[in-house]
């Protein structure tokens, strides 16, 4: 499993990071179809997102460094 630096575009109300709209992964887009699980441990916001492509990806922002990193599931 690696965990790979990405970048995401997000929605934001009150709070940064409150819902991860889409992932640039290995330099392709992937819309974020549904958010499967969100939570929180220290410093970072998780979720477990699926894809417009069937693709299910965890997304962890750091809240301390400002920087958004992910690793992709796989099936099997």
């Amino acid at each position: 499993m690696a965990v790979k630096p990405v970048q995401v575009t997000c929605y934001s109300g009150h709070t940064y990071a409150e819902r991860p709209e889409s992932l640039v992964w290995e330099g392709i887009e992937h819309k974020v179809k549904q958010i499967e699980k969100e939570w929180q441990e220290p410093g970072a916001r998780l979720f477990k997102v699926v894809t417009e492509d069937s693709r299910v990806f965890i997304l962890s922002y750091n809240e301390r460094g400002d920087e958004w990193s992910a690793f992709e599931l796989t099936k099997g």
